[in-house]
């Protein structure tokens, strides 16, 4: 039987890291400014739980003053328990929106039974949260991406689009007109899945696909999970490596220019006159 002592003791433990983490991400990225009117994209799974109950935390202490507003988009998936976020979201008196709009048809009728739909489902959604963050005057756009998501997804283009991508902690949308982050970049997804778990948060699972699930991916995050078990601290090192790249030590010719990279100063040979090593 577990002490409850000592698991509210890890909770607090793993929710402090959690505010340490997504805090230095904010920090390291200026994420979020004064005066921000953020939208926390709520899916209803635990990662979006997650970053809206640390970014409510964040907002209690920090010197900055910033508003929350939740955001959660209904794509009209057959069973989905609509009053779930709504009536969640009121019990803690945090500020949304649902946003209908049945996009669920659309990758049904598009997408042949079988195939991965996530991508086309990522794009529709976010076209619809785009045009939500301008109706609401949001100046951010929260995901709920964590650490587990970034390296997968640098690593997906590596082996399968020959690019040395991932995804950026914070970035602007192709029309220039929304900031997008990720204040979660840092973030384990174990320690997430441990955060829900230990709140309680009516995680809403997206049934979209039903059973389906990007067998690439899942075969990245369990490369990268083998590598943690038998390498503890490799995660981490990849992690470090994103953010300390050095483009003269790659071939990229757009980020470096080694057409033109010269010595600084003529190099003159040395003269000589006498032997440089003798026999003793």
């Amino acid at each position: 039987m577990s002490d409850p002592r000592k698991s509210a003791y890890e909770a607090a433990k793993l929710a402090k890291r959690l505010r340490r983490l997504a805090g230095q991400a904010i920090a390291d990225f200026s994420l979020i400014g004064e005066g921000d009117r953020v939208m926390v994209c709520l899916s209803g799974g635990k990662d979006s739980h997650a970053l809206l109950d640390v970014l409510l935390s964040l907002k209690e202490k920090s010197p900055v003053d910033f508003e929350l507003i939740a955001v959660n988009l209904d794509q009209k998936q057959p069973g989905f328990p609509a009053r779930v976020l709504p009536e969640y979201l009121e019990a803690r008196g945090v500020p949304y929106r649902i946003v209908e709009q049945d996009t669920y048809s659309v990758v049904k009728r598009v997408i042949p039974e079988g195939k991965t739909m996530c991508s086309l489902c990522s794009r529709l959604r976010r076209g619809v949260l785009y045009r939500v963050a301008g109706e609401l005057g949001a100046t951010r756009i929260a995901l709920g991406h964590h650490r587990d998501d970034i390296l997968a997804t640098f690593f997906l283009n590596l082996f399968h689009g020959g690019k040395l991508k991932a995804m950026p902690a914070k970035l602007v949308s192709d029309d220039g007109r929304h900031t997008v982050i990720r204040p979660l970049a840092y973030v384990a997804e174990d320690d997430l899945a441990a955060y829900a778990a230990a709140k309680r948060f009516p995680v809403i699972p997206c049934n979209l696909c039903g059973s389906q699930e990007n067998l690439q991916r899942r075969a990245i995050g369990q490369m990268l999970a083998d590598w943690e078990k038998r390498h503890p601290g490799r995660i981490e090192s990849i992690l470090r490596a994103l953010t300390d790249v050095q483009p003269s030590h790659l071939l990229d010719r757009k980020l470096f220019d080694f057409v033109n990279l010269k010595p600084a100063a003529r190099v003159v040979p040395l003269r000589v006159e006498e032997p440089l090593f003798a026999d003793a």
